[in-house]
């Protein structure tokens, strides 16, 4: 426990800690995921995005729920969130990143030739090896479905093709095999690629879990039995408590819900409407209209993207409040507003809220606010570039998805 000055009840006071170093830093900057693992830095994610979305670019029965336990991906050199589940018989486990902005799931397979695959954390999964694993024939509904991710067909086995908006991509072959979400909860046939060659990823995850929209991603595949609702939490970087549950109760107490957006011309992503940013409880001086690209909420983008109007006035109001403390160098050469708390044993952060159309507000944990000194959000390339919420504001956030109501619900404090 910290001995904190008295402070205004719209500001937090917050036991300074070591943030991430600037190289590592760095590193997590540049690997955001859109719409995999990976986004550009800068406007590029967003604009790649908008251009998804403004098209440039069965009754469901909910029978049951699985919770699994997510954590940072500190330690594998990423700052997205990593589940750890079992594929194919016998179960081998994976560490996989959990990713709302795509679809297709993969892992690395087994064979890799040299340099055609990253080095992860645990062994290379051989499909060989597992008594339940099948690749999808070139003329079957599953290959068909990858639509735009299909790479054609090589030895009567169909291939996909993911590549992201920073140019890392992953390629190979497009099968079936065995999901062990916990020792009781099992997924027959679930579908993901044996990716056997990827270029452009850093960490060392042995590959990325698909939550978006479309038809590819897991939370499709599974929707006959959990129901086409999901929620996650995604703890502070000092915890690794965080949950990920299939099935969530859409009417469960305690959210914040706004509606759900969606988009025929890119399914994949789950949208919100941003109305309003408050600092240290003032209200910017920003006209909704501002917002009214919309953004996409993104469990594999790191960093929030606001449209340059909103986020030249955060950036402002915030570097008003934290006057007490020297500016420090930028991030990456990203992250613009950074300062130096060498020196203090607490420091006293301004509160930010966001509210979202009908009233939904997210008051931002701490975690959510800075990310290694730095203020924890980014421009878009222009206004009317739709934006992200990513995953840094979300912590500690219960964050569910329920597509059948069609809306989007928050809840602080969960993990």
């Amino acid at each position: 426990m910290s001995n904190c000055p008295s402070y205004p009840i719209q500001k937090w006071c917050h036991a300074a800690t070591g943030p991430p170093s600037r190289p590592v830093l760095a590193g997590h900057l540049q690997r955001e995921a859109v719409p995999g693992g990976n986004a550009p830095p800068g406007p590029t994610a967003s604009a790649y995005i908008h251009a998804k979305v403004s098209g440039n670019g069965t009754k469901e029965l909910q029978q049951s729920a699985v919770t699994i336990p997510t954590s940072p991906g500190f330690s594998l050199g990423t700052a997205e969130y990593v589940v750890t589940v079992g594929v194919g018989t016998p179960a081998v486990s994976q560490v996989m990143s959990i990713d709302t902005g795509s679809d297709v799931s993969w892992v690395q397979c087994a064979p890799c030739p040299a340099r055609s695959c990253y080095s992860q954390k645990d062994k290379l999964f051989d499909p060989a090896k597992s008594a339940t694993y099948a690749a999808f024939s070139c003329g079957s509904a599953q290959c068909a479905q990858l639509g735009g991710e299909g790479n054609g067909c090589l030895n009567s086995q169909c291939q996909y093709f993911v590549t992201y908006g920073d140019g890392s991509a992953t390629t190979g072959t497009y099968g079936s095999d065995t999901l062990s979400l916990t020792s009781s909860d099992v997924v027959k046939s679930f579908q993901f690629g044996c990716s056997h060659r990827a270029a452009g990823f850093v960490d060392q995850v042995d590959g990325l879990m698909g939550l978006g929209g479309d038809a590819e991603s897991l939370v499709s595949h599974t929707a006959t039995t959990y129901g086409k609702a999901f929620s996650y939490c995604l703890p502070r970087p000092s915890t690794s408590a965080g949950f990920l549950t299939l099935g969530a109760a859409g009417g469960a107490a305690g959210f914040a819900h706004t509606p759900m957006a969606r988009s025929r011309n890119a399914p994949t992503f789950y949208g919100v409407f941003l109305q309003a940013i408050t600092v240290a409880g003032t209200r910017l001086d920003v006209p909704a209209s501002v917002f009214s690209a919309g953004s996409i909420v993104d469990s594999g983008t790191v960093i929030t993207r606001l449209p340059p109007t909103a986020y030249r006035a955060l950036r402002a109001a915030f570097r008003k409040e934290m006057k007490a403390y020297p500016s420090a160098a930028p991030a990456a050469n990203l992250l613009d507003t950074c300062f130096n708390f060498n020196g203090f044993s607490t420091i006293t952060v301004p509160k930010i809220a966001l509210t979202f159309s009908r009233g939904a507000v997210m008051d931002l944990d701490i975690s959510g606010i800075l990310y290694g000194g730095c203020l924890a959000f980014l421009p878009t390339g222009t206004d009317g570039d739709t934006g992200i919420l990513g995953n840094v504001q979300q912590r500690t956030f219960e964050v569910l998805y329920d597509i059948n109501s069609g809306s989007v619900g928050f809840r602080p404090g969960a993990c």
